[in-house]
């Protein structure tokens, strides 16, 4: 045995204090090491205090010995945590969508996310209208570090926070994304937490930004400069009364206090629209900027009419990127409509269809949503002139 020199023991000091953890990636050194802060440790970056794949302890003992190759026999029992081990080692800023068109609130989210302050953000809206994709692209312009975390109904404290994993026959801690986001002073993306229980509670006081015990390893986490929450949902929290978004649930209204404002958002304008749906043509090798304006038409008629309750089923933005992309594959317009449609009901999928062809045609939002009113109202008039029959033919058999 014999112990590490003065210069060993300095690096493992160095790279302590720099990263505020136990364990460090190769890349983390490297980048030291780059800075002439250090001199390299090829003495480090070996197997023999290798815990993951170009993750290495700093828990070294000083008397260990550095060039044996002989490992000793190991005669503890003991079932906590052998190390604590991040599996982000590489840089998780998004990369940038070049079809993205920003609109609704994005710029508002990208003053909160540019700004690296913790101010926790609860985007509601429909399904398919660009509230992840904001938050994305929002992070990859300003060059932040976004983490992203689906929420499911047995989401639990354990895939949040971390819990004790199996790696190479040892256990070791392996941390959630909230306390990886926590230390890297990132932004944590919480998608769809509507679907949440009430285990999702674990995070309150992580949304109140004073940090969080984390019980297991008797470890207190306290949120890097830049640690912020965003939650994304298709409700508000309190559920979903008609039934559209089957799974989701009401929060906790205590949860729902500590997000400080929440953004409504919804369908970009037709005008947006159309150019989204143009630029995505565009990368998929059809630019057609008259099947972008119908497509963005058809769409309208129909979400009209889902608001007015004439349809259960609506064609969000994200339906129309799928159709333009499908387009670029098949080459052919009515094919990339009905395969991106087959998703609803056959009466829905052949109404829609039809629709188009209507809309292809030449006729505007107004004519077709005129004309349909007036198919509504005949057919009101032809319902009740043979009621009005049939009774009158109820009397005569009477008389």
């Amino acid at each position: 045995m014999i112990e590490l020199n003065k210069t060993q023991k300095t690096v493992l000091k160095v790279l302590k204090d720099t990263y505020k953890k136990d364990t460090v990636t190769r890349a983390e050194i490297n980048a030291l090491v780059k800075k002439k802060v250090i001199k390299n440790p090829s003495w480090l970056k070996s197997d023999k205090y290798k815990v993951d794949r170009g993750v290495y302890t700093l828990n070294v003992d000083s008397t260990a010995d550095v060039e044996s190759k002989v490992e000793q026999p190991k005669v503890s029992t003991d079932t906590k945590a052998a190390y604590i081990v991040s599996s982000l080692t590489d840089n998780v800023v998004p990369a940038k969508d070049t079809d993205f068109v920003n609109f609704g609130n994005y710029a508002d989210i990208k003053n909160i996310v540019k700004s690296k302050k913790f101010y926790p953000v609860f985007i509601t809206g429909l399904s398919g209208n660009g509230k992840t994709l904001a938050v994305t692209q929002a992070c990859a312009e300003s060059k932040r570090e976004m983490i992203r975390c689906n929420i499911t109904i047995e989401t639990d404290e354990d895939d949040l926070l971390g819990g004790y994993r199996l790696k190479d026959g040892q256990t070791v801690w392996q941390n959630g994304p909230v306390i990886e986001a926590m230390e890297r002073g990132a932004v944590l993306l919480l998608d769809e937490i509507d679907l949440a229980s009430n285990k999702i509670m674990c995070l309150q006081p992580i949304l109140e930004g004073s940090g969080v015990y984390v019980k297991k390893i008797n470890k207190f986490v306290k949120p890097k400069i830049g640690f912020n929450v965003i939650a994304t949902a298709n409700t508000k929290g309190q559920g979903s009364d008609d039934g559209k978004f089957i799974g989701t649930n009401v929060l906790n209204e205590a949860f729902l206090e500590r997000f400080p404002v929440t953004f409504e958002q919804q369908y970009p304008s037709a005008k947006i629209e159309e150019k989204i749906v143009a630029q995505k043509l565009v990368s998929a090798g059809k630019s057609d900027v008259k099947f972008a304006h119908n497509l963005v038409t058809w769409a309208d008629v129909i979400r009209k009419t889902y608001n007015d309750g004439g349809v259960d089923e609506i064609i969000s933005t994200r339906r129309l990127v799928h159709i333009a992309e499908a387009y670029g594959i098949f080459k052919n317009k009515m094919k990339a409509i009905a395969v991106c449609t087959n998703r609803f009901d056959d009466d829905t999928k052949t109404s829609f269809v039809d629709l188009y062809s209507k809309v292809d045609s030449g006729a505007s939002v107004e004519q077709i949503l005129e004309d349909k009113k007036n198919a509504e109202e005949a057919e009101i008039l032809n319902e009740k002139n043979s009621d009005d029959d049939e009774d009158g033919e109820e009397e005569d058999m009477n008389v």
